[in-house]
């Protein structure tokens, strides 16, 4: 199991009062993944906006670090005088992660990586996603293995998209996937996290981070996934389908923030009876 407050996989966030009672941060929390270490717990993706301008300015709200890129939908610079996907989320400034949407077989996945690691100057970080059908969205899971054993071979650092099985999340481990990233519910659904025993589960069997991929519809299903253990939240349509796609990638990274807190701060037992929260002892009339 992963240490999740402090060891290999991030640093969790460690402070001390002085004497005056200023709090001193020691470590700052960051997220690693493969070879990188990214500030913010937040992924955010780059479809569904009405233009360049709105995605631009959700994804400066969001604060994230890392963004997703559908290499197979997307318009890089390749024809004359069309909006560059790639000026608006800059290589220079955000980790940029290729993902393989719209794939629904490992060899059309692993042309789709291969695209995106030429496209991006040699960048081997990518998101496997395989689909099963397009109406679930769910990933096949054979064309995911099959593909995730190519792809780590050939050198790339893989994050997978994957179901909520946790022996399943073990495998991919196993062949060498830096991440984990099960849905909580169907993509674009906002269905919220429906199964939390899994994905504690998985994260309790995971020496790589476990990121949650696809079902979050408000700031409370981010938070949920964080105070549950994950490493991280990866979202877009979340975001992108809100009445204000700004606000609501701002109310993300203060969920995603709050969440990653409330766990580490470890919350109070559940109890089944009340407990006074004033002492009894020292009571009038007593």
């Amino acid at each position: 199991m992963a240490d999740r407050t402090g060891g290999k996989i991030n640093k969790g966030i460690v402070s001390k009062m002085d004497t005056q009672g200023s709090k001193k941060t020691i470590l700052k929390d960051v997220l690693k993944i493969g070879e990188y270490e990214l500030s913010s717990r937040l992924l955010v993706g780059t479809g569904k906006y009405k233009d360049l301008s709105e995605s631009h300015a959700a994804i400066e709200a969001s604060g994230a670090a890392a963004v997703t890129v559908a290499i197979r939908r997307i318009d890089a610079g390749q024809t004359t005088d069309a909006p560059d996907l790639l000026d608006v989320i800059s290589p220079e400034r955000y980790v940029i992660l290729p993902n393989t949407a719209g794939c629904y077989d490992a060899a059309s996945a692993v042309r789709t990586c291969m695209l995106g690691r030429e496209l991006l100057d040699g960048h081997a970080l990518v998101k496997l996603e395989v689909m099963g059908d397009s109406r679930t969205l769910y990933p096949n899971i054979v064309e995911t293995l099959s593909a995730a054993k190519t792809l780590c071979k050939e050198g790339f650092q893989v994050m997978v998209y994957t179901s909520d099985d946790p022996i399943l999340a073990v495998e991919l481990e196993a062949i060498g996937c830096v991440a984990i990233m099960p849905l909580a519910a169907p993509i674009g659904s906002g269905l919220g996290i429906q199964n939390r025993f899994t994905l504690r589960t998985i994260i309790e069997n995971s020496s790589v981070p476990v990121i949650v991929d696809a079902g979050v519809g408000t700031a409370s299903d981010a938070s949920i996934a964080m105070e549950l253990g994950c490493d991280g939240v990866l979202m877009n349509t979340a975001i992108a389908e809100a009445q204000n796609p700004i606000l609501m990638a701002s109310a993300m990274s203060k969920a995603v923030q709050a969440g990653r807190e409330a766990f580490l701060a470890g919350r109070m037992p559940r109890r089944a009876y009340a407990t006074a929260s004033s002492p009894l002892d020292g009571r009038f009339f007593s």
